[in-house]
């Protein structure tokens, strides 16, 4: 409910990314940390796995002592390596600064490879396979610290490699059942099976899996005007219903000693139906008056995707691959809201209808050759072809106009770019040249150059070029075995979001039924400099790591101001010039060895984080939308192999308290409580796994409060300051896998 109100100040803050930057790293946590580090017990040895090049080697014995049953199990037994699992609800931000382009263009975390390959997909990948592969599979792990003209990846900060016995022929089928089991007593079963092996020199793996995605949310706003008094105050049950079904297929296969080909396929269904009840109440001038609102939304999404690669190797060495990556995903969803009266009657009060169809095609070539002792260089092409295709429908409850049947009976309202099709050609040749220089010392080199069209029809025609030069230096020095520094420096361009190009619907915001969109939006890049030191301490009991980066962005993406009438205030995404980001990360993953608890496993991070961009709306310095100050996790692991028994707690919470966004009439600011998540798991009879999990343990709320003003921000006329919370409660799992 809005009402006008008087102005409120808003204060600028003086005080300089970079100063708040240089604070948060002086905090006594980050002491705390450093300390920690330090009293590990240290000797003059290095680890008896660290190679002379850097890469870390888990034979299969290492792992005996836990008795494991799949790949994953043992990948979470390596310091550094844990996998989060759960919701982050309760201290996530988002990464402002991700989302580099292409199949080339890697990953700043952990990459997986299976036997030196990467699965040639996106959302059918190689992390998937971990729970899929039976421990006996599995030769040895390796984790790889340097660079390599070998690797199927590019630009990651480490590599785990699963090496995997061969055989001659052997299958197995995986089996999960599932059951979640919600706070408002509802449960829902699920579970997967898995069928793989290898049969000669064919490796495949069939899965098939049901996950439910159940979400129940109970919201509670208050609102307050400018003068302090009572607005009014919403309740609302948020119930979402969500099943996806999920089919995939990889396929390896050894053609000769000089060829191979891989190929995967997958298929996702899913509906997520979800339903609303809203009760609003009037508060202003002391009054109670009540009214009831009904929301339904049926939806679906359908994805599949196909992707497959090629490799041969020539006596000399020289290698040529190709890969390609087919998807699409189609989206479909209809919002109907009703008035609900005191009788039981209802009267519909707003239809909206959602639809879009996203296709991508990518194709890859490429050959690498031994050009000198340690040196290799890759050079190829890169063609990537992106389509939307986005329809929306809105039609409101008015006493003029014509009802229409297409709008669900109610009145249509023009939605200005609201049909359209948005189609991206992207072509990338590309040279790599990787340096052995020693076995302490490795350097890889890329010089990129990106060539796009990007042509919008429909509602508006369109068509624009850009061109990119994306270098890159990826320098690594092994000061000893167990201490590595590697510098990066490194152009980015980002995958634009072509669902900011049209009309979508505002899931987020009652008040507002739809977002316009831009279609003059330009691709964001920036330069990102990059300093991280790893230490791997003696014994393998521990990892440490310190990275420092720093992000300098062009054409950046926020809101901006796409009024376009008279006394219309309208925003959508756009760019907004010039801005920069300082991350400082620092991990720990640790044995309690010191205090004669080897099984003892604890992790810890801690992200601090600042930005400076010029806002388009008041023209001040402030931070990135939707990125806050940083987070901390911490992580307590207790595996008892005595009784095949493993248990464990994680927390996550952020610093410095919420994230903001600052839009053309509103500035939000989320914040929330600390999250936990517990699990204990037990092996018994026949390798059967129970594992139990509870997420949201402490049943945390995340908040939002909201200013809202009349009219444009800059006028500084504030219209009501809204205080939401909502929760969803704890939610236990309980798994039962294993292996026939």
């Amino acid at each position: 409910m809005r009402t006008h109100g008087s102005s409120m100040r808003i204060p600028c803050s003086r005080v300089s990314g970079r100063q708040r930057f240089y604070a948060l790293v002086s905090t006594p946590l980050f002491s705390l940390l450093v300390f920690v580090a330090a009293i590990t017990p240290q000797n003059s040895y290095a680890q008896q796995n660290v190679g002379d090049d850097s890469t870390v080697v888990y034979p299969a014995s290492y792992f005996a002592e836990w008795a494991p049953v799949t790949a994953q199990d043992m990948l979470n037994r390596i310091p550094g390596m844990q996998r989060s699992s759960g919701s982050n609800r309760g201290g996530s931000f988002r990464n402002a600064s991700r989302g580099g382009r292409g199949l080339g263009s890697g990953s700043s975390g952990t990459q997986i490879l299976i036997n030196d390959k990467r699965t040639p997909g996106k959302n059918n990948n190689s992390q998937t396979q971990l729970t899929r592969i039976d421990a006996e599979q599995v030769e040895y792990i390796e984790i790889i610290r340097s660079t390599s003209g070998d690797l199927d990846v590019r630009g990651s900060t480490q590599i785990a490699n699963i090496v995997l016995y061969e055989v001659l022929s052997t299958t197995t089928l995986n089996y999960e059942a599932s059951a979640d089991y919600y706070q408002d007593s509802k449960s829902e079963p699920g579970g997967s099976l898995t069928y793989g092996g290898q049969a000669g020199n064919l490796n495949f793996l069939l899965n098939a899996s049901a996950t439910p995605q159940y979400i129940h949310r109970v919201v509670s706003e208050d609102s307050i005007l400018p003068d302090m008094s009572a607005n009014d105050y919403i309740h609302q049950d948020r119930i979402r219903e969500q099943t996806t079904y999920v089919l995939s297929t990889n396929l390896d296969y050894q053609i000769s000693e000089k060829s191979s080909a891989r190929f995967n396929a997958l298929f996702t269904e899913g509906d997520n139906p979800m339903t609303v009840d809203r009760l609003t109440v009037d508060l202003r001038n002391n009054g109670f008056l009540p009214s009831w609102e009904r929301e339904d939304t049926p939806g679906t999404m359908d994805n599949w995707e196909v992707g497959g690669d090629y490799e041969f190797r020539r006596d000399n060495g020289d290698r040529f691959k190709v890969l390609f990556i087919a998807n699409e995903t189609d989206t479909a969803n209809t919002r109907e809201r009703w008035d609900v009266f005191g009788d039981g009657t209802e009267e519909k009060n707003l239809f909206l209808d959602s639809s879009s169809v996203i296709e991508e095609r990518i194709v890859r070539g490429s050959y690498t050759m031994d050009v000198f002792d340690g040196q290799s260089i890759e050079f190829g092409a890169e063609r990537a072809q992106t389509i939307l295709d986005s329809s929306l429908l809105l039609g409101i409850a008015s006493f003029t106009g014509t009802p229409s049947a297409d709008h669900g009976g109610l009145t249509a309202v023009n939605v200005p770019n609201a049909n359209t099709r948005v189609e991206e050609v992207r072509y990338e040749p590309f040279a790599i040249h990787n340096w052995r220089i020693n076995p302490r010392m490795s350097v890889e080199t890329s010089m990129v150059y990106e060539f796009s069209e990007i042509e919008q029809s429909g509602d508006f025609n369109n068509s624009r070029d850009f061109s990119f030069f994306k270098p890159k230096i990826d320098y690594r020095f092994d000061i000893t075995p167990r201490l590595q520094l590697r510098f990066l420096i490194e152009k980015f361009v980002r995958q634009l979001s072509f669902t900011d190009f049209v009309a979508s619907t505002d899931s987020q915001d009652d008040d507002t039924n739809t977002l316009a969109g831009n279609r003059n939006l330009r691709p964001d890049f920036w330069w990102n400099y990059n300093f991280l030191a790893e230490y791997r301490l003696p014994n393998d009991t521990g990892v440490v790591s310190a990275n420092i980066y720093k992000h300098r962005h062009k054409d950046y993406l926020q809101r901006i101001d796409v009024s376009s009438a008279e006394g219309e205030v309208k925003s959508a995404t756009g760019n907004i010039g010039n801005s920069e980001m300082w991350v400082f990360d620092l991990k720990g993953s640790v044995r309690l060895s010191m205090f004669n608890l080897p099984n003892v496993l604890v992790t810890g991070s801690v992200n601090l984080t600042d930005s400076e961009v010029a806002d388009p709306f008041l023209g001040i310095t402030r931070r990135f939308n939707n990125l806050g100050r940083g987070s901390i996790n911490l992580g307590f692991r207790h595996d008892i192999p005595r009784w095949r028994m493993n248990y464990g707690v994680s927390i996550r919470n952020r610093i410095d308290g919420a994230t903001k966004r600052w839009d053309i009439d509103d500035i939000e600011e989320d914040h929330g409580d600390p999250y936990f998540n517990g699990f204990l798991e037990f092996i018994a009879f026949d390798d059967v796994t129970f594992r139990f999990d509870a997420r949201d343990m402490t049943n945390v709320d995340t908040c939002r409060d909201r200013s809202r003003y009349v009219g444009h921000i800059a006028d500084n006329v504030l219209e009501e300051i809204e205080y939401m919370c909502a929760s969803m409660g704890t939610t236990v799992s309980l798994r039962v896998s294993g292996t026939f």
